[in-house]
Parts: C-alpha cells; structure tokens; sequence
C-alpha cells in the first residue's frame, strides 16, 4: 500500500486489491516506521501508534518522577525498601544475641614473650654516577698483572675471622630491657634453688599413657617467643617448684623464660653470647647453676648468673657441633665438629684450649653422646654409622671403635643412650627411619630392635627433627612430626605411639623437642623462636 496525498493534505492509503476504499488518517495519528524495515523488500509495514495526547502525557510523568529522583536528600522507593529491609535484619540479630556470640568466639590475640619491633625506615639509595669505560673515553686500557692464586690457609683465615665476640667472659645483659639494668633478682632465686631429689617409683606403661593425656597446652601463656629467629636447642632447668627454660636460635641468642614470673618481657629474658647458631646447650646435673652453650662460631661458654658473665670454657676457630659431660661431677666434657675431631676439655686446668684433641675416621662429627653409667664409653654420631669408642682408648694409633650400630643409609642427625641405664640407643637418620639399638652388651656390631619410619625431612628453613629420651624413663622417646595437623609424638623402644600431642594453637613443626628431668612437662620449639609447653 503507498500513501497518497488529497488536497486536504491528509494521507490517503490506497490498497493493492480493487473495491477497498483508502482509509484516511486524522492529525492525531501518524505512521511510525517499522525498526525491522528491510530496504531490498521495498515495502512499508504499518504499526499502530499511541496517540500524540497519549504519549505527551506518559514523557510528562517520567520528567516528574525523575526530577523527583534528583531532589537532594531524597530516596527512591528501592532504596527506602532496603533500608527497611536492613532495619529489620538488624532486629532480628540482636533479638537472638547473634553479634554478641560471634564476638564471644572471637580468640584473644594474645602474644608472650618478645614484642615485635618495627624499624623499618624509609630512605632512598642514592646511586653514583656510572663511570664510562675507558673505550667509550677513547683511552688505551691499563695493562694489570693477574692476581695470585688464593691459598686454601688464607681462605680458611679470612672465613674465621668474621665478627665474633671478644675472649673471655662477657656481660650477661638482657637486650630486651633497659640498658645497664640488672638481673631480676627473681631469677637468681630461682637459678640458685637448691633441688630436693626425690625418688619416685617408675611409672607403668598404662600409667604412663594416662599421665601424657594429662598433659595440655595452657590457654594462657603456654606460648612464647622468646627468641629472635630458627630454634636450634632446648633445655629445661632442673628446679620443680617453676618451670624454667632455655633456647638457643640460629643468630647466637639464648633465651630464658620463666612461665610464672613477668620479669622482663612477660618472663623472658634474651641474651647474645653468640654470634652463629646455638647447636646445644645443657644444665650441668651437679651444678644446676651452670647452663653450657656451643655454637657453630667455635665457642663453649658457660652462664655465671651469680657473677651476671657468660663464662667462656672452651675456644676453637670455629665448627663446633656438639658435647656432652665426660665426668660425673660435669668437670669434663667432650665436644664433636664439622670437620671429624672429638676433643677433651677439663674445665679445672686454666685456659680455654683441650686436654686433647682426636681426628676420627670421619668428615664430620654430628652427634656425642656418653653412657650415662660406664663415663669411659662415647657413642659419635658419623655419616651414616654410630661408633662407641673407649675414651682411654682413644690416644692409640688404631682408636678401633668398641661398638658400632649398622643399617644407616644416609646422614644420621642424632643417637643418644637411653638416660638410666645406657642399654638402648635411638638414633634418628634422614631416610626416614627412627632406630632403636639394643647395646646392654657392648658387642661389634650392636643389635637393631626396633625401626619406626618416620617422614624426617625438614628442608632447609627447619631445624633437624632429633629423638630423645624421656629422662624419666628408659623405654620411651618423644620426636617432632611433620604430618599435618602439627604435632608432638611419644613412641615406646618397641615402636608402639603411646600419645600425640596437639593443639589447634599449634600450627608449626615443633623440630626440637625436650622432656622435664623430673616435672610432667613437655617443651617444644619452632622455626620463629616460639616455645610450646605442655604440663599437667
């Protein structure tokens, strides 16, 4: 159909058929186009439109409405709806007490120990110009004589003399308090105790279970960093009337905690007799005033609370690893380095040098350990063997170890005798396994009792997982874990778990661990200086 125009000058549509009469439109209709309109069809298809007046009014209360939207202070309908909305939810929350109980379960971040220290400071690296090359300066080049091969002495000269602390004996000065301030005298009562030793029959095994689930991590306060860096020994003092414990970290640092006391900071107190890792240290069992520190910067030095000095007892170049107590009365020690030497150290002669000094069959020296009741008897911890040598013996020529324990494939970290009696040894070994010996007759070749296969490897950022012994009994080891959730495992010489202990504040591998010498406490360190108690 097309549109004619009449000389009223009103449209006329005149249709395609013949009989149909053309339909006239009136001023308040128009012909809208049709959006689908296809120009190739060349036709026009007729859409019914609103009226003029109609569409007037519709444009007319849409301007209103939005004028209305943009009056300042004003609120649509949606939004008045929400707000309602929110308004009611609010209301019903408080009436079920859910805010209050969502801030009930809210833990208490609660950190003892050391206070985390911020000195970052913000400056900006000036660089030098960069110098031009003598080619780009158009300059013949210098002719240099080529510098002399370095001497393997030399090198080992310049590695040694990096920063160490002086000789002799040094200030025993907390670095977390005040300076020139002095020891709290609370520590030096608690150093001095004098220790009642009392006999105590040995706990059954089932006993023994019952007694480790007794024992908990304290919701409050049984955390504390109290070092600065990677935990690498622990050490518990023998006192019973208070926990008190030590820790060496990975940059020479010692801390003390006291668990019941808040000297310093909330019982901590932090020392740096050390400028390498703290490898070992231990109470001396005659003296318990005495609490021997060895570190990989060659330096064994013992801690004087009473004359507030880090003593100094024995000095090499450096690589000491480990010792333990020769003698009953802790006057002589043995001590083991990384490059295979054992040495005799008597601390009644003057000086801080050996009595004597022996080079093993070894690259290295990892581990000593003595019998704890025939004193002559030294159990060294090699690459992947463990040699029991006489310690009488040792000035011979041939130095044929008594014993030796078998089966090690790779490096082994620890061996230790059992605390009473001496006739059992774990040793820890980074194949995974955990090995018991059975050495009541010092044979050539100790026989294997027991293997626990155990996931030992640590990486780098950890320190080695060690078995020790409960000194309270000869039967039963605890050894750090690496199976997830984190925990804490005690096993029997048969290989039997006799309990695991965990706790949901225990989110790290606690790699060092130690038992209390007479008290029901288990300690616990980390890679972030953090010490885990667990007590009954």
């Amino acid at each position: 159909m097309k549109p004619a125009n009449t000389e009223s000058g009103i449209p006329v549509l005149h249709s395609a058929k013949e009989g149909c009469k053309p339909k006239k439109f009136t001023p308040d209709e128009v012909l809208v186009p049709n959006p689908s309109f296809k120009e190739n069809q060349g036709m026009k298809r007729k859409r019914k439109a609103l009226p003029l007046k109609v569409e007037g009014r519709i444009e007319k209360v849409k301007e209103e409405k939005e004028d209305k939207d943009m009056q300042p202070g004003s609120l649509s309908i949606y939004e008045l709806e929400r707000l309602e909305n929110i308004r009611q939810n609010q209301v019903f929350l408080s009436s079920i007490k859910l805010l209050e109980a969502k801030q009930d379960l809210k833990p208490e971040k609660t950190q003892r120990g050391l206070k985390r220290q911020n000195n970052k400071v913000a400056w900006t690296e000036i660089l030098p110009p960069r110098t031009k090359s003598l080619r780009i300066q158009k300059k013949e080049a210098e002719r240099l004589p080529l510098p002399p091969e370095p001497h393997r002495i030399y090198y080992e000269v310049e590695r040694i003399e990096c920063a160490r602390k002086p000789e002799g004996p040094i200030s025993m000065e907390p670095i977390n308090m005040e300076e020139d301030s002095s020891l709290p005298p609370e520590l030096l009562k608690l150093w001095t105790e004098d220790l009642i030793k009392e006999e105590k029959e040995e706990l059954g095994l089932g006993e023994y279970r019952s007694t480790l689930k007794s024992m908990e991590l304290s919701e409050i306060g049984g955390v504390a960093k109290v070092v600065k860096s990677r935990i690498f020994s622990v050490a518990f003092h023998p006192c019973s009337s208070r926990l008190l414990m030590a820790a060496g970290d990975k940059l020479g640092g010692v801390g003390l905690w006291n668990l019941d006391s808040d000297m310093g900071d909330e019982g901590v107190l932090l020392f740096e007799p050390h400028v390498r890792p703290v490898a070992c240290m231990a109470f001396s069992r005659s003296h318990p005033t005495d609490l021997l520190t060895l570190s990989y910067d060659g330096t064994l030095r013992s801690t004087d609370v009473e004359k507030a000095v880090f003593d100094e007892v024995y000095r090499i170049k450096d690589g000491l690893r480990t010792f333990d107590f020769l003698s009953h009365d802790c006057s002589t020690l043995v001590t083991g380095d990384w490059y295979g030497d054992v040495a005799i150290v008597d601390r009644r002669t003057p000086g801080t040098s050996h009595e004597s000094l022996h080079s093993l069959d070894t690259k290295t020296v990892r581990c000593v350990h003595v019998h704890p009741v025939q004193k002559q008897y030294i159990m060294v911890a090699e690459n992947s063997i463990v040699s029991i040598y006489d310690a009488r013996c040792l000035k011979a020529l041939s130095r044929e170890p008594v014993s030796q324990l078998y089966g090690h494939s790779k490096s082994i970290s620890s061996a230790y005798f059992s605390p009473g009696t001496g006739n059992r040894v774990v040793t820890t070994c980074l194949d995974n396994n955990i090995r018991i010996y059975d050495t009541s007759e010092l044979t050539s070749g100790a026989p294997l009792l027991t293997s626990i296969q155990q996931n030992l490897y640590t990486g780098r950022w950890l320190s080695k997982l060690q078995a020790m012994w409960d000194p309270k009994r000869d039967d039963c080891f605890v050894v750090g874990s690496m199976q997830r959730p984190r925990r804490v495992q005690v096993f029997h010489e048969s290989g039997q778990l006799q309990h695991s202990f965990q706790d949901p504040e225990m989110t790290t591998v606690l790699s060092v661990t130690a038992f209390h010498p007479t008290r029901n406490a288990l300690l616990g360190g980390n890679a972030s200086g953090r010490l885990y108690v667990f007590t009954d």
